[in-house]
């Protein structure tokens, strides 16, 4: 997942592969609730992983949950007691005075549910959440629940979390009405926790206005039935109005239950199948696996959606195949009160549309994460767009060829703002597209933009890299690792390549010599390096540690002053320039190796410096050193880098000179991002 401030998608040109999507939010925290809510044990397969279900869980466990955790799978033990006829439930005790706190983050498929079913079960909690949380409306939820004496009170501004909750003196005499008309998740939350009241009479739930995103109602009652609960509701014009929980319902646990992968997030690979080119025209573009024509989600219904502008798409009960159709896309005038979430993505493909769409019944957009209509329509513009809101809608028209613009898009802690705007940066003008705060994705999707790199192509040009040359001990390789992680970027470390080298040819008993430059030149062509986090491995072997050994380093030296070795690992460094970008740090990253990087930096320091800085480094580790017999060593290792007769150690023209002799390695970070960011002028 990535962490960093911001991430620049250089423009992008196809696409094409297989995405495996994470499970659905929706229907992860509801399966979550109600085995928590349940008798006995249940065994939940293929979970998401991500802020909202990790906020749900540790409510359940603060509450009394017993939870086991095994990668994707996750066993929760039910509160409800054996004798569940008297309403017992084996809520972790409150002390006097003292509530439980629940921090629910911004995830409101756990704020919502959770404070009805509380507040029906008993005990003291507190339900707090991020800033955005206190400013998404519950008046309508909590009114609904304080209709049958629950005991509620708002704790900063009255209508918003956080809250307080007491135990209830339940009066259950007549419906319970709640409105349908700004979020379908008060009514859901209703809907999962009255069950554990209806234990002596049904209980009605009348809803008030037109019912908003009807999809993830069904989700809910789909979900019920699996755990015990069945509704029941009128046929015809009310089937949306009055909704009855039977007398004696009680949770019972299903033993095992899987999780469809996520509906939401597989609208950015439909709209990326529809938008991109893959090799054959003919062949899908992306199949898109874990979710089909057979999903319990409303979501599902992205599908025809993204038809109607263009996209051939073909289905399967677990799979979808999309490849590009019409080009452009065809404009849309569509209601999206089923795919609230989903309509989103049809924004961003509006960008490549003939004419202007127009998307409505969207009101639900202002009470999300952020006012998403507002957000949506100030962040089109800057790609270039025209666009008009109102109270419920949004039409967007398209840039003009020449009106595309390099764009920084905000995305207001919204994990679906960023996950759609990833999408502009196929914008065929060549301009670069930056995700402010890239790490909100991890409310649904953490490993979104690693799962897009994998799928998308473009040139290798389009791919930017930042070089850090310089001489033995400049600290290149810290800097140049931070800068990576700082931007997101893949990280090449050069010497780490001529050190498993060097460690290859000895397994392989080969002098390093120019008598076996051949054999280790041959060797270089099909040496299985990959990097994997911070680790290093040869083949299969981890090789991190071996290769920092001061005998690597020499041997390491050895094999670079062979000009045939030195030629066959050019390929091998270029393959690691990949999405989203590049920084390399060596002695010829940016006179041989990447000539046309975006950004050269050449790092260096005084000998004495730098020979202070290998005595510190070695003494820490406990070996014993000389500083002048390090100095000599460096000025010696300069002078054969220097006079190589291949790619010898100089400063590119066009590079950057950083002399850290008395800069930290915040400073030095800071100068190269902010040479970085003159240069990509976004």
């Amino acid at each position: 997942m990535l962490s960093t401030a911001f991430l620049d998608i250089p423009p992008l040109m196809g696409a094409h592969g297989r995405v495996h999507l994470p499970g659905s939010k929706s229907i992860s925290n509801r399966v979550l609730l109600l085995a928590a809510l349940s008798a006995g044990t249940t065994i939940v397969h293929d979970l998401l992983d991500s802020d909202d279900t990790q906020v749900m869980l540790s409510a359940l466990e603060a509450m009394g949950c017993a939870i086991e955790r095994q990668g994707s799978t996750v066993a929760i033990r039910g509160l409800s007691t054996p004798d569940n006829e008297q309403a017992q439930w084996a809520l972790t005790p409150s002390a006097a005075n003292a509530p439980i706190t629940l921090f629910l983050g911004n995830a409101g498929t756990a704020m919502r549910p959770l404070t009805a079913a509380l507040a029906l079960m008993g005990g003291h909690f507190e339900l707090t959440g991020v800033a955005r949380m206190y400013e998404r409306p519950i008046a309508d939820l909590v009114d609904a629940l304080r209709q049958l004496g629950c005991q509620i009170d708002y704790l900063h501004n009255e209508g918003f979390p956080p809250l307080a909750i007491r135990p209830a003196h339940l009066t259950i005499d007549r419906p319970i009405q709640v409105r349908g008309d700004v979020s379908s998740q008060f009514l859901t939350a209703l809907l999962l926790a009255l069950p554990l009241v209806a234990t002596h009479q049904c209980i009605e739930i009348e809803v008030i206005g037109e019912l908003i995103s009807k999809p993830y109602i069904e989700i809910t009652l789909k979900l019920l039935a699996r755990f015990g609960i069945h509704i029941t509701r009128p046929d015809g014009a009310h089937a949306w109005q009055r909704f009855t929980i039977a007398a004696g319902s009680r949770y019972q646990s299903p033993g095992d239950v899987y999780i469809e992968a996520d509906a939401s997030s597989a609208s950015y690979f439909i709209a990326l199948g529809a938008i991109a080119k893959g090799p054959d025209p003919l062949q899908p573009t992306l199949t898109i696996e874990g979710i089909g024509d057979t999903s319990i989600q409303g979501d599902i219904r992205f599908v025809d959606a993204a038809r109607a502008m263009g996209a051939h798409i073909t289905t399967y009960p677990n799979r979808l195949e999309v490849r590009q159709g019409q080009w452009p896309l065809t404009a849309v005038t569509l209601d999206c009160n089923a795919i609230p979430d989903a309509a989103m993505t049809l924004a961003v493909m509006a960008l490549y549309a003939q004419g202007t769409t127009r998307l409505y019944n969207i009101a639900s957009w202002r009470v999300k994460e952020t006012d998403r209509i507002d957000a949506m329509a100030t962040q089109l513009r800057k790609l270039g767009a025209s666009v008009t809101t109102g109270a419920d809608c949004i039409e967007i028209t398209p840039p003009t060829a020449d009106a595309w613009a390099n764009a920084s898009i905000d995305t207001y802690d919204d994990h679906r703002m960023a996950m759609c705007f990833s999408l502009a940066a196929y914008n065929g003008k060549g301009k670069t597209v930056r995700i402010m705060d890239p790490r909100c994705v991890a409310k649904t999707f953490p490993n979104y933009f690693e799962t897009l790199f994998s799928v998308v192509t473009t040139a290798s040009g389009h791919i930017p890299v930042i070089c850090v040359d310089g001489p033995t001990a400049s600290g290149k390789g810290t800097l140049a690792s931070q800068v990576a992680s700082q931007l997101g970027y893949h990280y090449l470390d050069s010497g780490a390549i001529y050190r498993a080298l060097g460690l290859a040819a000895r397994q392989a008993q080969l002098e390093l010599t120019a008598t076996n430059e051949e054999a280790i030149a041959a060797l270089a062509v099909h040496l299985p390096l990959r990097f994997q986090g911070d680790q290093i491995f040869l083949g299969h072997t981890n090789v991190s540690a071996s290769i920092r050994s001061e005998a690597a380093g020499m041997d390491a030296s050895l094999v670079s002053a062979l000009p045939k070795v030195r030629t066959a690992l050019v390929q091998l460094q270029h393959r690691f320039r990949q999405l989203p970008g590049l920084v390399a740090d060596g002695r010829d990253m940016g006179t041989v190796i990447f000539p046309d990087a975006a950004l050269k930096v050449f790092l260096t320091a005084s000998a004495e410096k730098r020979a202070e800085r290998r005595y510190k480094q070695l003494i820490s580790k406990g070996n014993t050193a000389i500083l002048a017999d390090l100095k000599a060593a460096l000025e010696a290792r300069d002078a054969r880098d220097a006079n190589r007769s291949s790619a010898p150690l100089v400063p590119a023209t066009d590079s950057h000179r950083l002399d850290n002799s008395d800069l930290s390695i915040e400073q030095s970070v800071h100068q190269v991002l902010a040479w970085w960011q003159l240069q990509q002028a976004i």
